[in-house]
């Protein structure tokens, strides 16, 4: 059996086969011979309408293995270097992402206690899409609203329609993003080492700035009270089961006659007091 369907590389589906309509001969080949009186079977040397047999057709791979014979006399032995396996940019970089440290100053107004307020955040960069987000971290009883300040996506760089990507980031530079200003700090050693990787000379890490408002709640207030120099409850613990005990003489008067006593009183130290009676 033989045909043509797989001359074009096509699987055997319906629409995928094309016959020559020019083709007159359908006949099978002879299978049979006689020798010396004998009926022996032969092998067929061309299929249906001398078309050429399926076993003795060329698989793609073996063709494709053909193009690759060429002699080292005219073209010199072929390259026996060793390559890496090619690996796509979304799966070699997935999961990978920049991280840097910033801040941007915000102008107080109509306020006696503050000028300006500096916001630290961090910004993430993400290798496989050169996508970005800000986050800004909580602090304890700010009263500001915090988190997620610009959810991921590019930014724009410049009116011209150009995008951020991780060769314009730098330590120590401003990053204006829709009209704030982020002055970028530091960043963390795996950004560090990428950036080095890449032939990128980072700035030295600039200090974080404090907040001015922040550190003034920090500070202790003065208390205006004027503590009392008598603890009760240190005088109860240190003090408790000491008693002083004091002599003394009471003189009386009865009928011109005068007689001394010696009264033994007890003080309780812990208490400052007497005993009743």
């Amino acid at each position: 059996m033989s045909s043509k369907w797989n001359s074009h590389g096509l699987p055997f589906l319906p629409g995928n086969t094309f016959q020559d309509v020019t083709k007159s001969a359908f006949h099978r080949p002879q299978t049979l011979e006689y020798k010396n009186g004998y009926a022996l079977p032969r092998r067929p040397s061309v299929g249906i309408g001398h078309d050429p047999l399926l076993s003795d057709m060329l698989s793609q791979q073996e063709i494709d293995a053909l193009s690759f014979e060429i002699t080292d006399q005219t073209y010199g032995s072929l390259d026996q270097r060793v390559y890496e396996d090619f690996i796509p940019a979304h799966v070699a970089l997935d999961k990978k992402l920049l991280r840097f440290f910033a801040y941007f100053s915000e102008d107080i107004l109509y306020s006696p206690e503050e000028d300006y307020r500096v916001r630290p955040v961090v910004i993430y960069y993400y290798l496989e899409d050169d996508s970005m987000c800000i986050v800004e971290p909580a602090v304890k009883n700010s009263g500001l609203p915090q988190g997620k300040r610009l959810k991921r996506q590019r930014l724009p760089k410049n009116e011209r329609g150009d995008h951020y990507q991780w060769k314009d980031l730098n330590v120590g530079m401003d990053l204006e993003v829709y009209g704030v200003k982020y002055r970028i700090t530091d960043c963390d050693a795996f950004t560090s080492e990428f950036m080095a990787s890449e032939g990128i000379v980072l700035n030295d890490p600039e200090p974080m700035p404090e907040d001015p408002y922040i550190k003034r709640r920090h500070v202790v207030q003065p208390s205006y009270t004027t503590p009392s120099a008598f603890d009760e409850t240190y005088n109860f613990l240190s003090m408790d089961g000491k008693v002083d005990k004091f002599y003394y003489h009471k003189n009386s008067t009865l009928q011109q006659i005068w007689f001394s006593r010696r009264l033994p009183p007890e003080l309780f130290v812990s208490r400052s007091s007497a005993p009743e009676g």
